[in-house]
């Protein structure tokens, strides 16, 4: 009688999948993006083109990758939610969006690629899509916790997410610097912030 435990389709589906995501993010980071070929990726996986294809195409296993990234970081969040926010409502909000714009700063290519590919909509990310959402909203509980007011909270932190975007491309692009970019980053929140307050 056999001891070992049968994999089924979906776990074995499922490994390939995360061979060839890994494989993928180590090519894209060590040799690029464009100079990676879906049979390198396979190469680095241990498995064939064809398997790579079933999980994506390029373009598909980088927002595969990069959405990976993003649904851990809220899975982590929702698990720490227990934790006591500071006393200053500007380092909470910075707090919120540090954990992506240091990812994004990893690899300004990789970065780019991935923004672009979302732009161009050939390849669908519901994570990036509700990544905003959920951003706008635990951006305005951050203010509320603060003593905002319900309204003034939810428009504050709309405006503090699309300056956090408007800052993300301009820094991915290479046109501002990180440190000048995070800190002009803090003084919009700064000024939202103690807008929204008065």
């Amino acid at each position: 009688m056999f001891t070992e435990p049968v994999q089924s389709r979906a776990q074995r589906r499922q490994l390939s999948r995360e061979k060839v995501l890994a494989a993928a993010e180590r090519l894209f980071r060590e040799q690029g993006f464009d100079a990676t070929t879906v049979r390198q990726i396979a190469a680095e996986a241990g498995l064939s083109a064809g398997s790579v294809m079933a999980v994506g195409d390029k373009h598909g296993l980088l927002v595969a990758i990069f959405d990976g990234w993003i649904d851990a970081v809220h899975r982590e969040r929702d698990r720490a939610r227990a934790e006591r926010p500071s006393a200053d409502t500007v380092d909470d909000v910075i707090a919120l969006v540090e954990p992506f714009v240091d990812y994004f700063a990893l690899d300004r290519e990789l970065s780019r690629e991935y923004a672009a590919t979302i732009v161009r909509g050939r390849h669908d990310s519901a994570i990036f899509q509700n990544l905003g959402l959920t951003l706008i909203g635990e951006i305005q509980q951050v203010l509320s916790r603060a003593g905002h007011d319900e309204d003034r909270a939810g428009r504050a932190a709309r405006s503090i997410y699309f300056a956090y975007l408007g800052i993300l491309m301009t820094m991915s692009n290479g046109a501002l610097p990180d440190d000048l970019g995070r800190e002009q980053f803090r003084d919009v929140v700064s000024l939202i912030v103690n807008r929204s307050e008065e």
